[in-house]
């Protein structure tokens, strides 16, 4: 008795687990949707917000316009970023707006090459009006390892954008959301305003959804099938 009823509760958790990851797969899509929609509304108008008013808000995709002093020291490679089939590096810089807030700023992509030599971009100098996309840092994913490695020039490899583990190497505080350029403007390097590029689209997560569920109603027919053969044959 006390093995069968350790069986049913295996099985139950087994049930229980299948059905929560279609559900946070569920939530995923739900969550990127919104993000679509979000960016598709502050692209269609382009209105400007003072980047100090953007901040302050709590919307995470906002378009901003600023003045800006750029920081020349270190770049940012945030490493095994995509770009159509190939990989390479986005590059970010720090920026410092009128108010005296520090934040990233999302120059554009550059790719790698297959011997894995990093690009060694120029730093933007000196103060220049930008207008673009505000919105959050790419997703860190599962964090493994340090957040970053210094380079031979100076410049930092990023495994993951960690603002904490940035704030403390650069020893001053970063804004929560980055600053992606209009790629109209004449800085910076290949970039769009695409905000789903390096991850799942919501359709996948709904996708992945259905299978979990699918599995789940297969895993629930195939206990209910075993007991009741066990049943049947007097177990």
């Amino acid at each position: 008795m006390k093995t069968r009823l350790i069986a049913v509760l295996l099985a139950l958790a087994v049930e229980l687990l299948l059905l929560r990851l279609g559900l946070w797969q569920l939530q995923r899509g739900r969550e990127k949707e919104a993000q679509l929609q979000a960016v598709a509304t502050a692209l269609a108008e382009k209105r400007a917000v003072p980047l100090a008013d953007a901040l302050a808000r709590p919307e995470a995709y906002q378009w901003t316009a600023a003045e800006l002093r750029f920081l020349p020291e270190p770049l940012l490679l945030l490493d095994n970023q995509r770009r159509g089939e190939r990989v390479g590096v986005s590059v970010f810089q720090q920026a410092v707006a009128g108010d005296g807030t520090a934040l990233l700023v999302d120059l554009g992509w550059l790719p790698v090459s297959g011997d894995r030599q990093l690009p060694k971009p120029a730093a933007l100098s000196g103060t220049h009006r930008v207008q673009g996309l505000l919105l959050p840092p790419p997703s860190a994913g599962l964090a493994m390892g340090p957040a970053y490695s210094v380079q031979a020039d100076g410049s930092w490899l990023l495994t993951r954008i960690d603002r904490e583990a940035l704030q403390a190497g650069l020893k001053h505080g970063l804004a929560a959301r980055v600053l992606r350029p209009d790629p109209a403007e004449r800085i910076g390097f290949a970039r769009d305003l695409q905000v789903q590029a390096n991850t799942l689209p919501p359709e996948k997560h709904r996708g992945y959804a259905l299978q979990w569920f699918g599995l789940a109603a297969a895993f629930a027919v195939l206990c209910i099938g075993f007991w009741r053969r066990k049943e049947n044959a007097g177990g």
